[in-house]
């Protein structure tokens, strides 16, 4: 039985998003999983990126890395591989996640580092005080699209998918109780998880709400017929509704993580590691080139 609270995961900096932003329930979410899962401070690690989402780790007590802008998974998986004892969780948004990081996105799925990501996705830039994002939707009215975007959004789902992530789910900032089940399970899972948080921003999006969520959203974990253990299942599920799916979409329990497919990869963490050469393996090398 876990001994702690959710209180001992607040860190020592007060939120500054704005009213009413969702990611004060994905912060008060990740906060009450940790305790559940009675994560030790001491051995987490919150890796975040830039965009209001990346004050996250900030707000969090743990170890917290806040690094530029889309580069917040290489930095997540690197930790993770040269400690492999920790709890690593990765946090950012839609534009740091899947714009300007998107090509670490996909490849973070498929190289299968044992961490968690969590994107607030809120289709709307917020903190550079809202242009149109990776995942807005089409015809978007924003400050620098005012005739409406003219691109088709982001399915991150989908793109998790066919990358080959071996847990995909997602969730939405307005039921809490749902947002702190899935990303317990997230952070069980061997392997990358993602979930993916709609996350209303208050201020720049007045479409996506949170009335509008609840109007639109389909659980499917409430859903008896899906099978989250099939890939090609899940994608049809997400196709039909649109992407406006809650719930986990699909997961590979039997998937080996990278650091366990990796051949001779040492389940002694490498930062524990006396990785010295001595004199005598100095001279080897040098040998080589002399």
């Amino acid at each position: 039985m876990t001994t702690r609270t959710a209180a001992e995961f607040k860190g020592p900096v007060r939120p500054t998003w704005c009213p009413a932003c969702g990611d004060y329930a994905v912060l008060t979410g990740l906060q009450k999983a940790a305790a559940d899962l009675d994560l030790d401070p001491d051995r987490t690690v919150v890796v975040t990126g830039i965009g209001c989402s990346g004050k996250l780790s900030s707000y969090f007590n743990a170890y917290g890395f806040h690094g530029i802008h889309g580069r917040v998974l290489p930095l997540a998986q690197g930790i993770k591989l040269a400690n492999r004892d920790l709890t690593v969780i990765a946090a950012g948004g839609d534009g740091d996640g899947y714009g300007i990081g998107g090509n670490q996105f996909l490849h973070g799925c498929r190289r299968n580092v044992d961490i968690t990501y969590i994107v607030m996705d809120n289709h709307v830039y917020g903190l550079t005080k809202g242009q149109a994002s990776p995942t807005s939707d089409k015809g978007f009215k924003t400050v620098t699209s005012p005739e409406g975007t003219a691109e088709e959004p982001v399915n991150p789902l989908l793109l998790a998918l066919a990358a080959g992530a071996g847990f995909v789910a997602q969730v939405f900032s307005g039921r809490v109780e749902p947002l702190v089940r899935v990303v317990k399970r997230a952070i069980r899972h061997r392997g990358f998880s993602l979930v993916n948080v709609f996350s209303p921003c208050a201020t720049f999006n007045r479409v996506n709400t949170y009335d509008w969520y609840n109007e639109h959203l389909v659980d499917l974990d409430a859903d008896p017929a899906h099978d989250r253990t099939d890939r090609a299942a899940a994608m049809a599920r997400v196709l039909e509704h649109g992407g406006l799916v809650t719930g986990v979409i699909y997961e590979d329990p039997d998937r080996p993580s990278f650091e366990e497919a990796l051949p001779g990869f040492p389940r002694e963490p490498l930062a524990s590691l006396d990785l010295r050469l001595g004199r005598e393996a100095w001279e080897e090398i040098l040998a080589e080139y002399v």
